[in-house]
């Protein structure tokens, strides 16, 4: 299975229990365009975590998404949006059509050499691309520790780049003033929401059953015993990366 394509199968439950984006992070990849984005394009937009955040701020959204489970939920639960299925190498908008892309949790996933020229075509000039990823908060050392838990006797590993970490990212000639920051944040969740949220993470989906208890044992055990109260509830430290530049 491509592993960018298996969140299909598990949509409903993606949009369930995946984090949101925090409004500061929203925020921060809003900023730095000119003109000030007034027509957004939610580019790889799985089930519209990061499309509703947009609807909520006033803005004309246009979402593409490729996968048709993930559509689906997407054009079920953000009735506001324009959704529309496409990919990043091929985005179904004329040229120079919005004033800001954001990319939620998925430019890792993009073939860069094709979807770079397409977003800069789709994008005007002095609008801002930005990337959003979440994960815990790794300068905390008990989420360390759980991330450790998390990858011991797996077959298939982490995507590094899935929470931000370094990745080619696009760049001259389309793209300047390119940077990154970092939002910190606390989510109130659960033991069982947690193992629900990772449980759609790509290699909880490409692994054996056996490997995924296996490992959902551990984290369970783990915060039971560590971190959570009596009744299974705690708070997660969390941190968004918002990389992003400018069309040039």
């Amino acid at each position: 299975m491509d592993r960018g394509r298996a969140f299909g199968a598990v949509a409903r439950a993606y949009d369930d229990h995946r984090p949101s984006y925090p409004d500061a992070a929203v925020d921060l990849a809003l900023s730095g365009g000119d003109p000030e984005p007034a027509r957004v394009l939610d580019l790889g937009a799985g089930t519209g975590k990061l499309t509703r955040s947009l609807l909520a701020r006033g803005l004309d959204v246009v979402a593409v998404e490729p996968d048709p489970g993930m559509l689906a939920v997407l054009r079920e639960r953000s009735p506001g949006a324009e959704a529309r299925s496409g990919s990043a190498e091929r985005v179904p908008l004329p040229d120079g059509a919005v004033d800001a892309v954001l990319v939620g949790q998925a430019l890792h996933w993009f073939d860069l050499d094709r979807a770079v020229p397409e977003i800069a075509r789709v994008l005007r000039p002095g609008g801002v691309l930005a990337g959003l990823w979440n994960a815990g908060d790794d300068e905390v050392a008990w989420v360390r520790e759980l991330g450790g838990l998390s990858v011991q006797g797996r077959r298939v590993p982490d995507n590094p780049a899935g929470g931000g970490g370094p990745a080619r990212l696009p760049g001259e000639p389309w793209f300047t003033d390119a940077h990154q920051e970092r939002v910190t944040w606390s989510r109130p969740t659960g033991v069982e929401e947690h193992l629900a949220d990772i449980a759609t993470h790509s290699w909880s989906l490409l692994s054996t059953p056996a490997e995924r208890d296996a490992v959902f044992g551990a984290v369970r055990g783990f915060l039971v015993d560590r971190v959570a109260d009596a009744d299974g509830r705690f708070t997660m430290p969390m941190r968004t990366i918002v990389w992003r530049a400018r069309r040039a």
